[in-house]
């Protein structure tokens, strides 16, 4: 679950659905800035799929007592995290080996840096994994399979953008994830200097023109659950007892 918390609610996206805006952004991205266009659609799959590891666990919110809200994506108990993103690229896997090995990537890419037991098993695992995809395509390119893996990073980066951020919020005050543009990004055109979005009106966002081959809306889906209801009815009741809502942010070139 993706959270944004507010003064009296939260702001609770599911990560399937943040998913969908990271397909979008992936489907409107100029190929001609990559190598080729080989397996661009299967890029878009990934893109779309990434996080369908996430569709069981986000049907049921569960509060955090430590941090005074609900469980999110980035704290969410680690065991279960692991279980279920292998449970996801073996979905993906059974569909289209090219989007299961960016996924997989996508997914080791969060713990090159840890030394906890499990992380480091996952990451064993998943190179087993990447080892036995790549066999099943005898012709991947591996400059294009890494441009690829950019563009999934890109485009996951780019829909918490949307999510994280309060509409219309000024550079000063969105998320500090986003405030240095978004990285890695350098490979898609000259020079080093990462790309960067900002907010022009609650409803529209612009990133550098040469990104994308068009202007294009994100529909973000979303549920405003108040802090009130949690409450009196606990996390899970407040979250189903909330309607859904949706609000759409046009990407401008």
């Amino acid at each position: 679950m993706i959270i944004r918390e507010t003064r009296h609610s939260f702001i609770m996206i599911k990560q399937h659905d943040h998913a969908f805006l990271s397909g979008e952004i992936t489907k409107h991205f100029d190929p001609a800035l990559l190598n080729s266009d080989h397996h661009f659609g299967d890029a878009i799959y990934a893109a779309y799929q990434h996080d369908r590891s996430w569709i069981g666990l986000d049907e049921t919110p569960i509060w955090n007592d430590e941090s005074g809200i609900p469980f999110t994506f980035s704290d969410y108990p680690l065991l279960v995290k692991i279980a279920f993103y292998k449970i996801g690229l073996d979905e993906i896997e059974q569909v289209n080996p090219y989007s299961a090995l960016l996924c997989s990537l996508h997914f080791c890419s969060f713990f090159t840096q840890s030394k906890n037991k499990n992380c480091l098993a996952f990451l064993k695992e998943e190179a087993n994994r990447q080892e036995k995809l790549k066999q099943l395509l005898p012709d991947i390119d591996e400059e294009l399979l890494h441009q690829h893996f950019r563009l999934l990073q890109f485009s996951d980066d780019l829909s918490l953008f949307v999510c994280l951020n309060e509409p219309g919020a000024s550079k000063e005050d969105e998320h500090p994830w986003f405030k240095s543009g978004f990285k890695n990004t350098e490979i898609f055109h000259e020079g080093d200097q990462w790309l960067d979005a900002c907010w022009l009106t609650e409803e529209e966002i612009k990133i550098d023109s040469f990104t994308f081959t068009s202007d294009f809306p994100l529909p973000l889906k979303f549920k405003e659950v108040l802090k009130r209801s949690v409450q009196e009815m606990g996390i899970a009741q407040a979250y189903e007892t909330s309607v859904w809502e949706e609000k759409v942010v046009l990407v401008r070139r």
